[in-house]
């Protein structure tokens, strides 16, 4: 690499560590954390504060296993469904959405419920809306079964809207080139992927109204960008992610297009030295739903095999910051 690396400290003093050839380590910036995930966070521990213990979590509320014990801790108690949840209990709605008939059966129930939703997936619920209002058919461009998805879908009565994951799934739509059409997306997809999927719905469909700007959130395709200024300069890339979480996968599918293996792994102890056998310099990133206490645990742990040249990375600089409900801040 032409700029200097500098030495972490951790490795100081180690001998077998100081014997080993030094480790260059890329840190992709932004990475962790996004606005969503932060805010959805604080909904769960100010919901906390001010219901007191337990409060209830409809789904994960964020894809990663340290964040939900985390917040297990501290008094959350996570369900797949509301019929776990006591008439008494307060409930959190997860970041990544929900069908429209869950707080529908809240409401019923007279349940005290916090929708912790990122504003992003709200928008592209609206979205759906204003699109079946005009009478126009849904194709959604998704991953089948992620919570997202399911929510997103849930927007609209059924049948009235299609997904899709790939061109080839574009090419099985029954619908005719003049039908009234739009597309969404959900918004953790790979950014070039996504664009492949729909010109080939506009080549289609020329007349397919599709969203202003687009869908795929800030933070993916920001996670996503870092990762290709730094994997071109690696021997291997790292990406702490959860295996359910679609931004974190989609962080080692761009390094991989780019020609530079990558591994998903959820804590420093998922790390196999053997793949750092001949590698001089080593990519580091997180998805958007991983604190940044897992990326210096990583960095611990690469120190204690190898003396670390630490290097960030940055692509951009975000300061999105997302207000949270009203009801928990009045």
């Amino acid at each position: 690499m032409n700029a200097p690396f500098p030495a972490t400290d951790a490795a100081a003093g180690d001998d077998s560590v100081s014997a080993r050839p030094p480790l260059n380590l890329l840190i992709a910036a932004p990475r962790g954390f996004c606005a969503g995930v932060d805010r959805a966070i604080e909904i769960v521990e100010k919901a906390l504060e001010r219901y007191g213990r337990p409060v209830y979590v409809r789904h994960e509320i964020v894809h990663n296993k340290y964040v939900v014990e985390g917040l297990k801790a501290k008094g959350a108690i996570f369900v797949k469904e509301l019929d776990e949840v006591p008439d008494d209990a307060p409930v959190v709605f997860s970041a990544h959405g929900v069908p429209k008939s869950v707080p529908a059966e809240a409401k019923r129930r007279q349940l005290l419920y916090v929708d912790a939703t990122c504003p992003l997936v709200s928008k592209i619920h609206r979205q759906a809306e204003r699109q079946i209002e005009k009478g126009r058919h849904i194709i959604f461009i998704g991953h089948e079964g992620h919570p997202e998805v399911i929510g997103t879908m849930g927007q609209v009565p059924p049948g009235q809207m299609t997904l899709v994951e790939t061109i080839e799934d574009v090419d099985k739509l029954p619908f005719d080139a003049d039908e009234e059409l739009a597309y969404l997306t959900q918004t953790t997809l790979s950014v070039d992927d996504t664009r492949e999927v729909i010109q080939a719905l506009e080549w289609r469909y020329p007349n397919i109204s599709g969203p202003r700007a687009e869908d795929i959130c800030y933070a993916t395709s920001n996670r996503q960008a870092a990762v290709k200024e730094l994997a071109h300069d690696c021997d291997l890339v790292l990406v702490i992610g959860a295996p359910n979480s679609s931004n974190s996968l989609r962080l080692v599918e761009v390094s991989e297009r780019l020609g530079t293996p990558a591994k998903l792994i959820q804590r420093a102890s998922e790390i196999d030295f053997s793949w750092l056998e001949g590698v001089e310099t080593l990519g580091l990133t997180a998805g958007a739903s991983a604190p940044e206490i897992l990326v210096r645990e990583v960095v611990a742990a690469l120190a204690e095999q190898r003396t670390i040249r630490e290097k960030e990375i940055t692509a951009t600089v975000e300061k999105m910051v997302f207000k949270l409900p009203r009801q928990l801040t009045e």
